[in-house]
């Protein structure tokens, strides 16, 4: 696709409208200003975060995506990274959608996506775009260069993978501990295979879908435990009567809490990686994790630090390829969402945004 740079410049995004609609709109793109990017994205993979109608409703209408893999084509005044020589055009980058000012007191203290800046940034129009302006603070420090050998699918893994990251060593993983990974989707099969990288001595992986539970072993689960049928005396069976020292909440439910805070061993760590919806609670008895010294802990989405660590893993030959299941142009920008909500045959779906279409 050539592109004449210029004030009224246009590109196609899939919009997410009020309701769950999703379609494909023209949208002005700005030339890049002093220290942004210009940039044609090449591949994009799609979050089950943006099908959870509770969240995707309350920021609607907006450009879908957030896992893009990306081309420069243009560069504005200055635009650098905080360490490196200047982006050129032709290079091929991951783009963050946010990043931190590394100045804050927050980020100071690692705590990036409670930065102000972080919160504020964004890709413009969004990254399920064919073109988007890359903001001068993502530019500086969360922009990555990708190796020549790193697919563009594969490199689309750099973000949600950097929150596995994140949710791993937030987690307090030690070597031999046993842990229980709960939900089976794309985020929970890296959460596996990174326990399974991290050292840890049994890894279980629990699902309601047969055919998740069926490839957990590819990605280093010990064994798959049906979700369908209660989990702790399945648990305790495979840990020696103890549990899991460390258990990954990857669902959004108050069930899965449950689940996990039945199955939590002595001295264990439960890590909420998905929210429940606003106003949802999750009654806890305080008394009995309190006597077992029982860390709650969250994970939200990551930073500049795991960014690079995701990189870092997928340029190792972390063994991603079997996540991906579907693969869509950008005017079938709703079947691709429409598969994400189908668990029993979609892992990680892509979307081509310079391609049209690619099923018939």
């Amino acid at each position: 696709m050539d592109i004449k740079l210029s004030k009224d410049m246009m590109t196609r995004a899939a919009v997410y409208e009020p309701g769950g609609q999703v379609s494909v709109r023209e949208m002005p793109v700005p030339e890049p200003g002093p220290g942004e990017l210009l940039v044609r994205v090449h591949a994009c993979g799609l979050c089950a975060s943006e099908v959870l109608a509770w969240y995707a409703d309350s920021k609607a209408p907006f450009v879908l995506g957030h896992e893009p893999v990306t081309v420069v084509v243009a560069v504005g005044d200055g635009a650098r990274p905080s360490q490196g020589a200047p982006f050129e055009a032709g290079e091929r980058l991951f783009v963050h959608h946010h990043a931190p000012c590394m100045a804050c007191r927050r980020c100071k203290r690692g705590d990036f996506v409670q930065c102000a800046t972080w919160r504020a940034t964004r890709l413009n129009p969004g990254a399920l775009s064919q073109l988007a302006i890359v903001p001068a603070e993502s530019v500086r420090h969360d922009v990555l260069r990708v190796p020549e050998h790193l697919k563009d699918e594969i490199a689309t893994l750099i973000e949600p993978l950097a929150t596995v990251c994140k949710s791993v060593r937030r987690s307090g993983l030690r070597a031999g501990d046993r842990v229980l990974v709960i939900g089976l989707g794309a985020m929970g099969m890296m959460h596996v295979l990174l326990a399974r990288q991290g050292g840890a001595g049994v890894v279980l992986g629990a699902d309601r879908v047969p055919s998740r539970m069926a490839l957990a072993p590819r990605f280093g689960a010990d064994a798959a435990i049906d979700a369908r049928e209660p989990l702790r005396e399945q648990v305790r069976a495979a840990t020696d009567g103890a549990g899991a020292e460390i258990v990954f909440v990857t669902p959004g439910s108050k069930a899965a809490l449950d689940a996990a805070a039945s199955c939590v061993a002595p001295g264990g760590s439960i890590v909420i990686f998905t929210p429940l919806q606003p106003g949802d609670t999750w009654p806890l008895d305080v008394g009995d994790l309190f006597f077992k010294d029982v860390s709650v802990i969250t994970s939200y989405s990551a930073g500049p630090d795991d960014t690079r660590a995701a990189l870092a893993l997928l340029e190792q030959g972390l063994p991603v390829e079997p996540l991906f299941t579907h693969r869509f142009g950008l005017d079938e920008a709703a079947q691709a969402y429409a598969m994400v909500k189908n668990p029993d045959v979609a892992l990680k779906v892509v979307v081509y945004p310079q391609e049209s279409r690619l099923h018939e």
